[in-house]
């Protein structure tokens, strides 16, 4: 049983709560019966962290006392149980895409890959966004993430390399309402941009077609509520 926080096991755990780290490792971590339980059936956890007789049996599990289990939790009320996953293998993009610019708040870019998974989104294409491996992110997504292509990217430059899809971007101006998008049965993908300023100029200019939600007496919409909305209805128009 580890009983130190100065274990190297322990020390390298606690490096994976930043950015930098987990992008140097390609891990991350995982907390919570119900998300390393998810993990687990992905195949990608590595090595589990428990105070829990439940884990004692489980592969790579290290027990550690209540006083560690305190330490590395990120949240006010450990749950027992830590794992440091692999990040997930990218696999073929496929032929719908959600692309993010510039989404910082961890709720609204965790909720954005819960659709995203539910509507057939299983690729997100993102840049200067939080990361998606942030704990709360993770956490907001409740598993979803460990099923997506997760790609850290240049935005334009993937527009201008990939011409066979659809570019939907989402804007009030010089745009078309949501309804009036044509079924079509192409490769898509949705750009949805910052929470203040939306999507860049530079992006939208360089979209098949900018549209938007029709709503009545409010002035706009969370980005994650306007994104799920924007993938149910154009997955909803593919055949």
């Amino acid at each position: 049983m580890i009983t130190s926080v100065s274990n190297e096991k322990i020390k390298h755990l606690l490096n994976l709560q930043k950015r930098k780290f987990r992008d140097e490792s390609n891990e991350f971590i995982v907390e919570g019966p119900h998300l390393v339980e998810e993990a687990i059936k992905q195949g990608i956890v590595k090595t589990i962290f428990s105070n829990l007789s439940t884990y004692e049996s489980f592969d790579n599990v290290e027990m550690v006392n209540e006083i560690v289990m305190n330490k590395i939790s990120e949240v006010m009320e450990p749950q027992g149980v830590i794992a440091i996953c692999s990040k997930p293998v990218v696999f073929n993009i496929g032929e719908r895409l959600l692309m993010l610019d510039h989404i910082q708040d961890p709720g609204n870019f965790g909720t954005l890959l819960r659709s995203a998974l539910a509507f057939g989104f299983e690729t997100i294409l993102y840049e200067n966004s939080v990361d998606p491996y942030n704990a709360k992110v993770i956490r907001s997504t409740q598993g979803a993430l460990f099923q997506l292509n997760l790609i850290e990217t240049d935005l334009l430059q993937f527009i201008d390399q990939n011409p066979d899809y659809i570019y939907y971007g989402t804007s009030l101006k010089e745009a078309f309402s949501l309804t009036t998008v044509p079924r079509k049965d192409a490769k898509i993908a949705i750009i949805l941009g910052n929470e203040g300023a939306g999507v860049r100029q530079e992006l939208l200019n360089k979209t098949s077609l900018n549209i938007f939600i029709d709503i009545d007496t409010v002035e706009s919409l969370n980005v994650a509520v306007a994104g799920s909305i924007i993938m149910y209805h154009l997955r909803r128009l593919q055949p």
